[in-house]
Formats: C-alpha cells, structure tokens, sequence
C-alpha cells in the first residue's frame, strides 16, 4: 500500500510540476515529432472530398479571410 501512495504523490507532484510551468511559460504542450506536417501529411484525413462539417468550417474560414481582406479601417 505504500508504494502505491508514493507512486500516487509522485505523479501528483509532476502534475504540479507541469501544470507551474504552463502557467509560467503560457504554452502548450507539444509533442516533440512535429506533427503530421513532418511526415508530409497535408491535413488529418486523407479523403478526396471533406465531410460536411469540415466544409462549413473552411467555407466560414474562408469567409473570414475575405472579409479582413476587403476591411477598409
């Protein structure tokens, strides 16, 4: 039982330890590989055509960028 609760309070403690450094450095982890752009994987799925809710999300996406395209101030 008590190297279960040592066990417990390690992992606590590299919880605090993690969660001090988030809140100092105001960063995210990050996994150290690069992501799916370091394998040249353009996006998540490799489908010809997106689903439904991921064209409305690049349609809005798109609509964003034109509208501060075309900002006048």
């Amino acid at each position: 039982m008590s190297t279960f609760i040592a066990a417990f309070v390690v992992l606590l403690a590299f919880f605090f330890l993690m969660s001090i450094g988030y809140l100092v450095k105001k960063k995210e982890v990050a996994g150290s590989c690069g992501g799916l752009g370091a394998l040249g994987i353009e996006k998540a799925c490799d489908c010809d055509d997106p689903c439904d809710k991921r064209k409305a999300r690049m349609a809005e996406q798109e609509r964003r960028e034109k509208l501060e395209q075309n900002r006048i101030i």
